[in-house]
């Protein structure tokens, strides 16, 4: 996180000190700022990984756009035809996830997705519970969302 936020600062003092204002200078500000520190990361501990970040960002965005087509459709295709086909149900699904922020954006890329919604996270913040709308298979359910988990765990990792 620290090496985003030195990112971000190099984005805006390419910026200013270039005098365009304008996104798509921000971004080539960023992307000058990300091998920057790409290449100091080696000498720096606290930027230690973050090279491998950005990548992982991007596949996930991928990742993510497919899942969240996937769900819509699903959704879309049950409230347009006339048999309902949702088998809705609460699930238990055990985290990986160990901080507050971990835990906060898996919860919320999972009520993100359509037919998903976080509901809580026990005391011990071990198990977060799922409503789903489509439980037919409840461990294909619980194998995409520990996906959706490790996946966002690989960004901030």
């Amino acid at each position: 996180m620290i090496a985003f936020m030195w990112n971000l600062l190099l984005a805006l003092i390419w910026v200013v000190l270039t005098g365009a204002f304008n996104g798509y200078n921000f971004l080539l500000g960023f992307v000058l700022g990300y091998v920057a520190l790409s290449i100091l990361q080696r000498h720096i501990p606290v930027l230690n990984g973050y090279s491998r970040r950005l990548p992982n960002l991007i596949r996930f965005a991928g990742f993510f756009f497919v899942e969240l087509v996937k769900a819509n459709m699903k959704v879309a295709y049950d409230v347009m035809t006339p048999i309902w086909y949702m088998k809705p149900g609460v699930i238990a699904l055990p985290l990986e996830a160990k901080t507050d922020l971990e835990i906060t954006l898996v919860a919320n890329l999972i009520s993100l997705t359509p037919g998903t919604l976080s509901l809580d996270v026990s005391d011990d913040r071990r198990v977060l519970f799922i409503h789903a709308m489509f439980m037919e298979d409840e461990h294909a359910l619980r194998q995409e969302l520990k996906e959706m988990e490790r996946r966002a765990l690989e960004i901030l990792r």
